[in-house]
């Protein structure tokens, strides 16, 4: 195997994890990697950025394994476990329906560094304006969220079927909008993507199956390793973050990288 190419595949493994679950998006972060680095073919570079995916779904997995037991052994049993699954279904829905029906649409128009750069610059507008107006917190507890809060969180979580306005940015925020605590939002948000990024995953991986090769697997095992690890980092770190941080610093992030990749792009 080409040791630029496994180098490369490190870097995007990396950029994934760390991109994955903060307010930036990982997606808009891919594809403006994999087109700087010139990574694999466009078909072949998409599977990849599938399979690493499951590298940064796994370490959210790892890291609340034991609240995942508790969920999946008291199901039957405890009302609140129960309602917690509820709303993880029903936040779910919007994107999944949304995704079947757009997602092509999407893909084919925005999937490209110009309008990643825009939406990155958009998005850390609306991040600064949300923590101007810092809304009323009614909900400090997720066992205090209703179903009409996840169905909005739901909705706000669409949104990042365009690229480079971030799922976790989006459902943290949306939540925030709508009464729920900065460290709840951002607690729903992370157990939220488990079903999101399992399904996206493996619809995506199913439909791509045609391309993937036993000759890559040393590629992608390395992307996968690096976005895990990088996933167990970065999200760490952001829980302890939220506990006495706002997001300006993602917002300004956002701004200025947006702009730098914009200029860049446009010349």
């Amino acid at each position: 195997m080409d040791l630029i190419l496994l180098i490369k595949a490190s870097i995007l493994g990396i950029v994934e994890g760390a991109t994955e679950f903060l307010p930036v998006s990982s997606t808009g972060h891919l594809i403006i990697a994999g087109d700087m680095l010139n990574f694999l073919s466009k078909e072949k570079r998409d599977v990849f950025e599938i399979v690493i995916q499951l590298g940064a779904i796994l370490a959210i997995c790892w890291i609340y394994h034991q609240r995942l037991r508790s969920l999946i052994c008291n199901i039957k049993s405890d009302v609140n476990a129960q309602q917690f699954v509820a709303h993880l279904f029903i936040a779910f829905l919007p994107l999944a329906i949304l995704g079947l029906m757009f997602h092509k649409k999407i893909k084919d128009l925005l999937f490209n560094p110009v309008s990643v750069s825009i939406a990155l610059i958009i998005g850390g507008v609306i991040i600064l304006l949300i923590e101007r107006l810092s809304p009323k917190i009614q909900v400090e507890k997720v066992e205090q969220m209703t179903s009409m809060h996840a169905l909005k969180i739901g909705f706000s979580q669409s949104l990042a079927l365009i690229p480079g306005v971030s799922r976790s940015g989006a459902t943290i925020l949306g939540g925030m909008t709508i009464g729920l605590s900065r460290q709840v939002a951002t607690e729903f948000s992370f157990f939220l993507a488990i079903p999101v990024m399992f399904a996206a995953t493996a619809y995506d991986l199913l439909k791509n199956r045609d391309l993937l090769s036993i000759d890559d697997l040393s590629l992608f095992l390395v992307g996968f390793i690096m976005a895990f690890i990088s996933a167990l980092i970065a999200v760490k770190t952001f829980i302890r973050y939220v506990a006495n941080h706002d997001f300006k610093i993602f917002a300004w992030y956002r701004i200025i990288f947006g702009i730098i990749i914009l200029f860049y792009y446009s010349h």
